[in-house]
């Protein structure tokens, strides 16, 4: 089959492959959908109209068939009034009013229809004429001698006259017969039609459909094919103005960019593969820089190293980095490599992103510069330090944070140098890694400085409540002792003195159990020992009987929840070794979903209202509470006087805990 054509031929492709306008502006009247849609929407059509006739004989047939049931049905009736009036004649019960009643409704049943059964009597004006002549000799004939009185001659008069009523219902009978007939043949005609024309019109649909979309596809795909094999001056006819049409347009347009780029296929490869390989380097040297800057921590050796990797990357003879002085607003050198101290000296920076080697350039613009005509613009006769050392440009670049601007670092170049967009947003991106590693480093040393003031802080309060009451304690009995002495009083001497020797021995045992908890240094997975240590330590430490459970089923916490837990478990202990005069302490520690640590002792208990103004005898729950509100735990402390306490801690799934420093407190405090 050959493809159709249309009743407009577009005009021909240009030489250049572009689509023409009428080829991409299809109107919808040339276009396959619409022939498709409209095609479809035709056989719809036919077949609904078909199928809707046929459906309507078939109704027709069968409500003919219940009129030819009801016509047959008056010989019955009109024979069983018979019988009835024989019953009535011989006055035996009969059913005769019931049975003329039926026939009456049976033949206005006839006359007027029934859709619902349904029950239709054809519109054929011959059965019309014959149930009038059916209803009037039934009317004026039968019926008054069946409803006559039965003394009567009625029954007899009935009964010869029935045999005429019967013929009348049989000619409607065979009238109502012969009509249905022809409707039953012609329903076969209309059925054999529909099935003719679905016939004709599959091989329609098929012809058209190979015509309007395989034969073009096939064309495609031939085309395709010879394209795979470098054909790539082929060109497909544009003969539709439909989407086929369209698409043989861009094919052939298609076509011939192919043509071209396979023309110069072997310059853009090179151009590709060089921009593939600068990228590459490029990434190499982001990868190069971001791996050391997270290795570093001190920031001249960072910005040591930074710039000698950027130098080595860009072909830089000098370079150096500049840091914001933030109290005096000023720009200082950090490091500088490839220059003399005169010359990093003589480069003045107005702003971070301004800098320029003794000549004023235009603030706020990061370019490169020939410095040594510049010098002399600037200078006269007398070169610049940068043009004397043979520095010929200069590239400054802003070390940019989220924060701000940190500094700034430049690169220097003794021929005239020309960076493309490529290699200036590079060193964009270096800086900022490079402002952010600094950034960071300075974040990290107030985050450290700022956890060692919080420990020491801890720390003090621990001394405080310990060792402090302690040496008021051995002060007040010094005193007391120094008075004894001057009276001579042998006897008050002697108790003072073991009061005395107690509390140095009590300071020392606090002293070093201080030591003990703020040395204490975990790992994780080491929580169940060091909390058997610490209650360990305690029994050994006061005559309290101590109970440990340990359910610990959860993942483990970080190391740093790990120290905190315990320090609040130690300063538990060590409140009830010191004021609950308790006889039994229970310490219940669940890890599940949640973390649990719970410490309740039967001594003495205390007034929580008396705690809150008395703050310096009840530093240990203070510490405890900041202890918690480091960790994001929550802490419950249940107490009365003479009921004991309860201390109870839950740390919610998913808390995390910083970092602490209490070993390195700990250092400064033995020493």
């Amino acid at each position: 089959m050959s493809a159709p054509t249309t009743q407009e031929t577009p005009s021909p492709l240009p030489d250049n492959g572009h689509v023409p306008e009428t080829v991409r502006l299809t109107p919808l009247r040339y276009r396959l959908s619409t022939r498709i849609i409209l095609l479809s929407f035709a056989a719809l059509l036919v077949v609904l109209g078909m199928i809707s006739g046929t459906l309507y004989l078939s109704w027709k047939l069968e409500g003919a068939g219940a009129a030819i049931n009801d016509a047959g049905s008056l010989r019955m009736r009109a024979n069983r009034i018979a019988i009835e009036l024989s019953l009535a004649r011989d006055g035996k019960p009969n059913d005769l009013a019931a049975q003329v009643a039926a026939l009456d409704a049976t033949l206005a049943q006839l006359r007027r229809g029934n859709p619902a059964r349904p029950l239709f009597l054809p519109e054929e004006p011959a059965i019309r004429a014959k149930l009038d002549q059916v209803v009037a000799d039934w009317q004026q004939r039968l019926k008054p001698l069946a409803v006559a009185s039965p003394g009567s001659a009625g029954p007899a008069a009935y009964i010869e006259a029935l045999p005429s009523f019967v013929y009348q219902a049989d000619s409607l009978v065979k009238l109502i017969e012969q009509d249905n007939a022809r409707k039953t043949d012609l329903l076969r005609l209309s059925q054999a039609s529909l099935a003719i024309i679905a016939c004709f019109g599959t091989v329609a649909v098929i012809c058209l459909l190979y015509l309007w979309i395989i034969l073009p596809v096939l064309r495609l795909q031939d085309g395709l094919q010879r394209m795979a094999a470098r054909e790539f001056s082929l060109r497909l006819p544009v003969a539709t103005r439909d989407e086929f049409g369209t698409l043989n347009a861009g094919f052939n347009r298609m076509a011939g960019e192919l043509q071209e780029l396979y023309q110069d296929l072997a310059a853009r490869v090179a151009s590709k593969t060089t921009e593939l390989a600068r990228q590459n380097r490029d990434l190499e040297a982001l990868y190069d820089v971001t791996a050391f800057l997270n290795r570093t921590s001190d920031a001249e050796t960072m910005a040591r190293g930074f710039l000698d990797r950027v130098m080595r990357q860009f072909d830089a003879e000098g370079g150096s980095v500049r840091v914001i002085d933030t109290q005096h607003k000023k720009l200082h050198r950090l490091v500088s490599i490839g220059i003399s101290d005169e010359m990093a000296d003589s480069i003045r920076c107005t702003t971070v992103s301004a800098c320029h080697c003794g000549m004023a350039t235009e603030a706020g613009v990061i370019a490169i510069t020939d410095l040594r005509r510049a010098g002399r613009q600037s200078t006269d006769s007398q070169e610049s330090p940068c043009g004397r050392e043979g520095f010929r440009a200069m590239a400054a670049f802003s070390l940019n944070t989220p924060r701000g601007t940190l500094g700034s670092f430049t690169l220097h170049f003794r021929e005239p140098h020309e960076l493309p967009p490529s290699d200036r947003q590079l060193l964009e991106a270096l800086a900022r890694h490079l402002g952010t590693a600094l950034e960071h480093l300075s974040l990290a040393a107030s985050a450290r400085q700022l956890a060692v003031v919080e420990e020491r802080n801890l720390v003090a309060q621990g001394l405080h409540d310990s060792i402090a009451q302690g040496l008021n304690f051995l002060n007040l009995q010094v005193q007391l002792l120094g008075d004894a002495v001057e009276r001579n009083d042998v006897a008050e001497t002697r108790e003072i003195v073991p009061l005395l020797r107690h509390g140095v021995e009590e300071s020392y045992q606090d002293v070093r159990e201080l030591l003990h908890n703020f040395r204490s240094r975990l790992t994780t997975g080491d929580m169940r020992p060091a909390v058997e240590d610490t209650v360990e330590r305690f029994r050994r430490q006061c005559r309290t009987k101590a109970s440990l459970t340990i359910d610990d089923h959860g993942l483990p916490l970080q190391p740093e929840q790990q120290l905190q837990v315990l320090f609040i478990l130690q300063e538990a202990l060590s409140n009830v070794r010191k004021h609950a005069m308790a006889e039994h302490v229970a310490i219940s520690l669940t890890h599940g979903r949640d973390f649990r640590l719970v410490v309740q002792d039967d001594g003495e208990g205390f007034d929580p209202a008396e705690s809150d103004e008395s703050d310096a005898a009840h530093i240990g729950l203070h510490i405890m509470r900041e202890r918690a509100t480091r960790l994001g735990a929550q802490l419950s402390i249940d107490t009365s006087p003479g009921a004991g306490v309860r201390i109870e801690l839950t740390l919610p799934r998913g808390e995390s805990a910083p970092n602490t420093t209490a070993p390195l407190a700990a250092q400064e405090l033995s020493s």
